[in-house]
């Protein structure tokens, strides 16, 4: 069973990846991938659980099909909101308002302007709602698509790094900030100039390589010019709208996706209104309604197909063996005892979180290692967890696809995996080494337990 799953994933994977060669849309793929895994997982209760007969192995593909299903669409409707909210402001112009202030044509301060607003606007949002903002304000400010590309690129790196250190700006983390495995101060703290670090190499590297001016883009209204305190409104008003998000889930404790659809709900209500208000030269101003008619429905249906073949792996238990393949293989090495290996755990799975969802990789570790009871290995603020969302929050950016903000940018962009795997990769994992040394070196508690490094430095 476990082969015939990961052979399938692979495949898919690898089609996913080769989207342009072979012409079959990465959507259409993800989704097969998605549906044929769990087909497959279904007929395989005699090697999963044969103490099960066929009534309840087909109740307990259903049970964890429903539970996926929901923690996927919460994501799907997460991402269509923000997607919907970011359009209206963008139909209404109000992006306008940021790109006017952005006055630089100089691709190298262009690209610090970005990538610095980009990684605290993600601490404050989270990263694909960052993502998709950014890449909105991108096509406002650079015509050639190719030079866009690259940008839009450096936005997924600045955007995971940038929500690795909040408690807030990145799904990992928010799961170890609410399972009480970091408190808010300490995380934000301990990993704040490794996420800065992970940021500023890849820029510094890239930078070293641009020379002259970009080209902005016409702007083009359709015919209708939106008023500037309209503009004003929409954005601010939006704007609002995703930084209530992470507030709406602090008071509640709802699902943030609760708290993203009822700022949708607001501001549809006000573009309503105002639409029936102004009128320009027979022009009506957008709705949410028109607005939903041009946005980018295979995005998501990808999150779903990917989301829904992720959870098939991890019901059937392979990204779980996965986790204490790793816990038997490096908590046993003398280098340095035992924490030498914790800390290369954590460096595997955010590799892996470029290829698989982080989400049940670190919920595998949050599973492992409790932190409360009698066997408590790593207790709350431990370093082992605080290095864990630095690298399942940064590792996703190694791949376009092992994130959802390279997975959102990449549909806003039609970004071709390959093209990022050749040209941000490796910038990627330089960024990812540079801040895990910055990590170890700045923990003491390390410095602590490891002698020959004390040593080394």
């Amino acid at each position: 069973m476990v082969v015939a799953l990961v052979t399938i994933f692979i495949i898919g994977y690898f089609f996913i990846a080769m989207e342009h060669p072979f012409k079959i849309n990465k959507t259409a793929t993800a989704l097969t991938l998605g549906t044929f895994l769990w087909t497959i997982f279904v007929f395989c209760n005699g090697t999963a659980h044969p103490e099960m007969d066929a009534e309840t192995w087909h109740n307990f593909i259903s049970s964890h099909l429903v539970e996926n299903l929901g923690e996927t669409a919460e994501i799907v409707f997460f991402l269509l909101g923000a997607m919907t909210i970011v359009t209206l402001i963008e139909d209404y112009q109000g992006f306008r308002v940021i790109t006017d202030k952005i006055t630089t044509t100089d691709k190298k301060k262009l690209l610090w302007v970005i990538s610095i607003l980009t990684f605290f606007l993600s601490a404050l949002l989270d990263n694909m709602t960052t993502a998709i903002v950014m890449v909105a304000l991108l096509r406002k400010l650079i015509a050639d698509k190719k030079e866009r590309w690259l940008y839009a690129g450096m936005v997924i790196l600045a955007a995971n790094a940038g929500g690795a250190w909040s408690p807030i700006g990145d799904v990992t983390t928010i799961m170890l900030w609410i399972g009480g495995q970091v408190t808010t101060v300490n995380i934000i703290v301990k990993t704040i100039v490794a996420s800065l670090v992970c940021m500023v190499v890849p820029v510094l590297i890239v930078g070293a390589t641009l020379k002259g001016n970009i080209q902005r883009p016409e702007e083009t209204t359709g015919g209708l010019e939106v008023p500037p305190h309209l503009r004003r409104l929409i954005l601010f008003m939006g704007i609002g709208a995703l930084i209530f998000v992470p507030i709406f889930k602090t008071i509640t404790h709802l699902p943030p996706y609760l708290g993203m659809l009822f700022g949708l709900a607001v501001l549809w209500m006000t573009t309503e209104i105002i639409s029936r208000k102004y009128e320009k030269e027979g022009h009506k101003l957008p709705t949410a309604v028109s607005t939903l008619e041009h946005i980018d429905t295979p995005t998501i249906l990808f999150f779903l197909g990917i989301l829904m073949a992720v959870s098939c792996l991890k019901v059937s238990g392979i990204l779980g063996g996965l986790a204490s393949g790793l816990n038997d293989a490096f908590l046993n090495i003398k280098a340095g005892d035992e924490y030498v290996g914790f800390f290369i755990i954590d460096l595997i799975i955010g590799v892996l979180s470029s290829v698989v969802d982080n989400v049940p990789l670190v919920a595998a570790a949050m599973g492992m290692y409790p932190i409360s009871g009698e066997e408590v290995i790593f207790a709350v603020n431990h370093p082992f967890w605080e290095f864990l969302a630095y690298c399942a929050g940064t590792g996703g950016s190694l791949l376009i696809i092992g994130s959802a903000a390279g997975v959102a940018v990449m549909g806003m962009e039609k970004i071709d995996f390959i093209w990022y795997l050749k040209k941000l990769t490796l910038l990627a994992l330089a960024g990812y080494i540079a801040g895990a040394i910055v990590f170890v070196l700045m923990d003491v508690t390390l410095f602590e337990q490891v002698e020959w490094l004390r040593n080394l430095v």
